[in-house]
């Protein structure tokens, strides 16, 4: 599709009377043909230059405002911006132009595809949808500390805390006898009365109605992207006569009271697939914990399925072809629409149907095997230790930048990584604040391009961008007073680099800041296994990062073969002025921030200033130059490479001003 016919392109020609190159052309002349520095302000002293730059500039910002408009950014253009500086400028709007332009042509090309080939888009995030935590005022804890579960009594050490369960038997909930029982047919979808539940009184009810059968099945919808840790949209119930769905959006406050004493009734049996995640989710969200569980996912492992899923057991049981594409859908999404409401009761309405015909099969593989230990029994037993599990929220540590995937085998020298830790701890920090995924905040994906790339001033940084990042366009300029900071504090990283590429044939064991690293590099991988050491002042490290989307702990990455990620040049060195107390998060750097650091080659004899170095590729300009009272002499040797080298040695051993990095070293 060529570049013309994007709806939004051609939108934009039409209102600034013309093809958007011509007009970006008029912009440019604009900008450029204006005299530089004194010339330009000792000519508006006349009236014919003044009104001719007027009517320039009127024209101009006209053209601006369109643009804007179709960017969905306020733009202006100042006439005191001249020179370079005017370029410079240019440049960054140019880039912002062209990328909102390859965003429109990538969607309105990925509409035409699907719609070619009759695919309903079903989007995973709606970016229209206001937040639920706002609309109906939902409160969370995103400290970073641990969680707190108030439902449980602790124990006697109170280094955790009893699950129900702890005082049951898995005995105590496997069927007794199951040789005469038939699998109850369920009724259709249309057959069976739905109740979408939204007040109280019908919570109630629901309630009362749980209350008054054996068994019911149950199913969550969730949305990981627009919350810290997560975030409850719907549940769905059914038993054999109703199918309910709660809103627990409006009935957040609520739903724990009226619902948790049923979940934990060891009576009442639970039927739910692949449980694991809506364990947690219940214990977190509502204080609800599960006793007396069949999950048909662990059936499906024991009867060695072919496949797992609730999709293939809802075909393979029931006939029924799920329309999957929605189990990724935005559930926030407010009126429901049918399809998804159809499409969350087919999750619950056939699976005691299941639960039935899978407790069947259980029991004729038993017959057939003699085996001593039922696999109705195995089901019930690995049941069990999925409603064991107790939920842990997400810390931040002094090594968590450490569990970001593709970080361990990325090959980044000691500034690289540093930016990592940085934008880790940023990322973070937002995160919790504002209720936002990280991966929303800044992709783990993008956090790394962002650290092997090094961008040191906003036009470099938005030309990593490969799509709308709301939060980096926000905060830019923090973004890089984090990037440079980080630079700064390189020092401290040096011993991790170095234990990352202590690589050796077999496998070995590396302990990299209470992180063990197994390394099979006979195979290529790196195997990362979190120890669960105290780190100070935040916490346990957590063993892994609890069912979150972006990052894994204990999984192979493939180890680069590659040179490592560092972009400068072998004989060259990035140098970078010690100034990072100029500015901080909150506040725009100043206006040559931009300039105070930059990508210079080092030629070493030739330069005359007092640096710090601790890298082979790094070094950093001192302002203080009292730490060495040779500075005159060097300056004046022709020679003097050797002794400045030997100076520079001497002062990579004053570690003064680089101590070991702890959370917070940022100091924004």
């Amino acid at each position: 599709m060529a570049a013309d016919d994007s709806p939004g392109l051609k939108s934009l020609e039409a209102l600034i009377g013309g093809s958007l190159p011509e007009n970006l052309s008029k912009l440019s002349s604009t900008c450029l043909a204006i005299p530089a520095n004194k010339d330009f302000h000792f000519l508006c002293n006349f009236d014919e230059f003044k009104l001719r730059i007027d009517e320039i500039s009127g024209s101009s910002q006209c053209v601006l405002e369109t643009i804007g408009g179709f960017c969905r950014k306020p733009m202006r253009y100042s006439g005191d911006v001249v020179g370079d500086d005017a370029y410079d400028w240019l440049v960054n709007l140019n880039d912002e132009v062209l990328q909102r332009i390859d965003l429109d042509l990538e969607d309105t090309m990925k509409k035409e595809t699907d719609s070619k080939h009759g695919k309903a888009k079903v989007s995973f995030h709606i970016a229209t949808i206001k937040k639920p935590q706002e609309e109906y005022k939902i409160l969370v804890n995103n400290a970073n500390v641990p969680f707190e579960h108030v439902w449980l009594e602790k124990k006697e050490n109170n280094l955790g805390f009893i699950h129900p369960l702890e005082k049951l038997s898995v005995m105590d909930f496997v069927d007794k006898d199951i040789s005469e029982m038939k699998p109850v047919e369920p009724l259709s979808l249309e057959g069976i009365p739905f109740k979408l539940v939204e007040e109280i009184n019908d919570l109630k009810d629901l309630a009362a109605k749980l209350s008054s059968v054996d068994e019911f099945a149950v199913d969550l919808e969730h949305n990981q992207y627009r919350s810290f840790q997560g975030l409850t949209c719907l549940m769905q119930i059914s038993t054999r006569t109703e199918d309910y769905i709660v809103d627990t959006f409006k009935l957040w406050d609520h739903v724990g009271t009226y619902l948790r004493d049923i979940f934990k009734d060891p009576k009442k049996k639970k039927v739910m697939h692949g449980a694991d995640r809506d364990i947690i989710w219940l214990q977190r969200d509502f204080g609800i914990y599960v006793c007396n569980l069949f999950d048909t996912g662990q059936a499906s492992r024991v009867l060695k399925l072919e496949r797992k899923s609730l999709e293939f057991l809802l075909k393979h049981y029931c006939g029924v072809a799920a329309n999957k594409q929605y189990q990724n859908a935005d559930w926030r999404i407010r009126p429901l629409p049918d399809v998804m409401t159809r499409y969350a009761r087919e999750d619950t309405h056939y699976l005691l149907y299941i639960y039935d015909v899978m407790r069947v099969d259980l029991h004729t593989v038993a017959k057939e095997d003699e085996k001593p230990d039922s696999p109705l029994v195995e089901v019930y037993k690995r049941s069990y230790d999925v409603c064991m599990q107790l939920y842990e929220k997400e810390l931040l540590t002094e090594n968590s930048y450490l569990h970001i995937y593709g970080v361990q085998a990325a090959n980044f020298n000691a500034v690289q990584l540093a930016i990592v830790a940085g934008l880790c701890e940023w990322q973070d920090r937002i995160a919790r604040a504002d209720d936002e995924s990280t991966g929303y905040v800044l992709p783990n994906k993008t956090l790394l391009e962002i650290a092997k790339e090094m961008p040191i001033n906003v036009g470099k940084l938005r030309r990593l961008f490969k799509s709308k990042l709301p939060y980096i366009e926000r905060n830019v300029d923090a973004v890089i007073s984090v990037i440079r900071r980080s630079m700064q504090n390189a020092a401290a990283f040096e011993p991790v680099v170095q234990s990352l590429k202590t690589w050796h044939p077999g496998t070995v064991e590396n302990d990299i800041g209470g992180v063990r690293t197994t390394v099979s590099h006979g195979s290529g991988k790196v195997s990362v296994d979190v120890s669960e050491e105290q780190s100070g002042g935040f916490g346990a490290l957590p063993s892994k990062r609890k069912f979150g989307n972006e990052n894994k702990a204990n999984e192979e990455v493939k180890v680069s073969k590659s040179k490592p990620a560092c972009v400068s040049k072998p004989d060259e060195v990035i140098i970078l002025s010690d100034d990072n107390d100029e500015y901080g998060e909150e506040t725009s750097e100043p206006e040559d921030a931009a300039d105070s650091v930059s990508e210079t080659p080092f030629k070493g004899p030739d330069v005359s200033i007092n640096v710090k170095t601790f890298g082979p590729d790094i070094i950093v300009l001192d302002d203080d130059d009292s730490d060495d009272d040779d500075s005159d002499n060097d300056s004046e040797a022709g020679d003097g490479r050797e002794r400045e080298v030997e100076r520079m040695n001497k002062i990579s051993e004053q570690q003064g001003k680089f101590m070991s990095l702890k959370p917070g070293f940022l100091n924004i």
